[in-house]
């Protein structure tokens, strides 16, 4: 366990196992301050945490459970690293007419706003050249011909899919989704209302972070805004920006962590899935404010995807951002 300075460790929070598919550590809670606890826990690849301010504290571990469990579900649910889920299952009938429930219709909508928006810059079938290119260190390029191979396998417009009856979904042989642009910030999402609602008849303030991807409830209970760091793309034990967040969700999307450099040419772990190439004229970093995460992260990722052009998109979108260039 780990020990966070400033803070006080109360427990750990157990969880029925049936419920933590991944098998998680337990989450562990700590108190910052009088009526102020932190909830620390494990999900999809990163660090997350819930921050609660309230007066009672069987309530702050009530709704945190259920928020973590909530969290849990939805990675187990839609992984692809995982089996005996909604992702396999999905996958395990190519050209077959499914019928989807109504949480995986509701991300099929939102991916589809987003690939229209985008002009088929957000695409959730381009996972799949993941195939061919490796962030593992090394400075191996993918040839044209295998990206070339993976394109025909890659296109929303390719699926058997339509805006008419959203619940019915042909997958055709070969094709892959990939949930993973939106997953994470639906669940941050999902969590933060999972807490209003457990604690909506007392006084509470909640932010939801989720590997830098963040949600809240409001300002503090003392008025105040919550304060978030942005990492410094070069020293990630440091913010580059602290940003005031009193209402509403940030996303940030980058290749601080993942990327490859060939003859001097930097290329992120961001795809383009119209010509199967990854970036290298993108900013390090965005991060983008919006009314939800899922926006925020929709909109950071197609900001990326715009390259050298990603300040201008963002100035057109009349929200706040931070974009860095380089440390």
């Amino acid at each position: 366990m780990e020990f966070i300075e400033g803070m006080e460790f109360i427990k750990e929070l157990i969880l029925d196992s049936s419920l933590n598919p991944s098998r998680h550590p337990n989450p562990t809670l700590w108190r910052e301050s009088l009526n102020a606890y932190h909830i620390k826990f494990d999900c999809m690849a990163s660090n997350c945490s819930i921050l609660i301010e309230c007066e009672y504290l069987d309530l702050v571990i009530s709704s945190a459970q259920k928020a973590i469990i909530e969290a849990w579900r939805i990675e187990h649910k839609f992984s692809r690293y995982q089996q005996n889920n909604t992702f396999s299952d999905i996958h395990s009938k190519p050209d077959a007419i499914q019928k989807l429930d109504d949480e995986t219709t509701q991300l099929m909508l939102f991916a589809h706003h987003a690939f229209h928006a985008s002009e088929g810059l957000f695409d959730i079938t381009s996972g799949i050249l993941r195939r061919a290119w490796k962030f593992d260190g090394s400075d191996n390029l993918p040839t044209q011909k295998v990206i070339d191979t993976l394109l025909t396998k890659v296109g929303w417009n390719s699926l058997g899919w339509d805006l008419s009856e959203p619940s019915l979904l042909t997958l055709p042989s070969g094709m892959e989704l990939d949930f993973g642009g939106i997953g994470k910030e639906y669940a941050v999402d999902k969590m933060l209302n999972i807490c209003r609602f457990t604690l909506s008849k007392t006084k509470a303030a909640i932010l939801i972070n989720c590997g830098g991807d963040l949600a809240c409830s409001g300002r503090r209970l003392n008025g105040e805004s919550w304060k978030v760091g942005i990492e410094s793309i070069n020293d990630h034990t440091n913010a580059k920006h602290v940003i005031a967040l009193s209402s509403g969700a940030l996303a940030t999307s980058g290749d601080s962590r993942r990327f490859l450099i060939k003859d001097g040419v930097r290329y992120s772990h961001v795809l383009n899935p119209i010509n199967g190439w990854a970036l290298t004229d993108a900013p390090r970093s965005v991060t983008v404010a919006a009314p939800t995460c899922v926006n925020a992260g929709i909109l950071s990722t197609l900001a990326l995807l715009q390259g050298a052009e990603a300040n201008h998109f963002l100035e057109s979108l009349n929200m706040p951002y931070w974009l860095s260039i380089s440390d």
